[in-house]
């Protein structure tokens, strides 16, 4: 059997009245009562919101939702849509000669760059490669948009990018 009790808490009622407003707030002389009885909580949210995948299933690539790119020695533009968005990298650079080898991927807003991502390597005399993958998200808000720049043609890129969610946050599927 269940026990009630009463709470006193100027804290917690002063939270009901800014998360219920419409309650009209609790006058003088009312206490809150609890109870130790156990009550199931089932999360509908990811439902009511459209969305029945799992957090994890939403990230998945497709062949309707996933963008390549491949860039060497060059600047390509990967995504100029707003949203949240997924982005896989693979690269691979490569010096022998001594000189500079670098590469990145960006956001501008149209007038300033924000490196999101960058590999370079440095090397004198002997061939030095590296390569590697990463995975990360971004979010484009309004006139931002994500490009990757590779300084060589011994610099690659290879990226895809795939939607996550709007920019409200709506998750887009698969």
């Amino acid at each position: 059997m269940a026990q009630e009790f009463t709470i006193n808490s100027s804290a917690i009622e002063s939270k009901i009245n800014q998360l219920l407003p419409s309650q009209g707030g609790f006058g003088a002389g009312v206490d809150f009562s609890a109870s130790t009885m156990v009550i199931p909580i089932v999360d509908l949210t990811e439902t009511a919101e459209g969305s029945a995948l799992r957090v994890d299933l939403q990230s998945a690539l497709s062949h309707i939702a996933a963008t390549h790119s491949r860039t060497e020695n060059g600047t390509a533009t990967l995504v100029s849509t707003t949203g949240y968005y997924q982005v896989n990298v693979a690269y691979s650079l490569i010096s022998a000669s001594g000189s500079l080898r670098s590469g990145k991927i960006f956001i501008n807003d149209g007038t300033t760059d924000k490196i999101v991502f960058q590999q370079s390597i440095d090397q004198a005399g002997t061939t030095l490669t590296n390569s590697g993958n990463v995975t990360f998200m971004v979010l484009l808000q309004a006139g931002d948009t994500l490009k990757v720049t590779s300084g060589s043609d011994q610099v690659i890129f290879e990226v895809v990018t795939r939607q996550i969610a709007d920019l409200q946050g709506n998750l887009t599927n698969p």
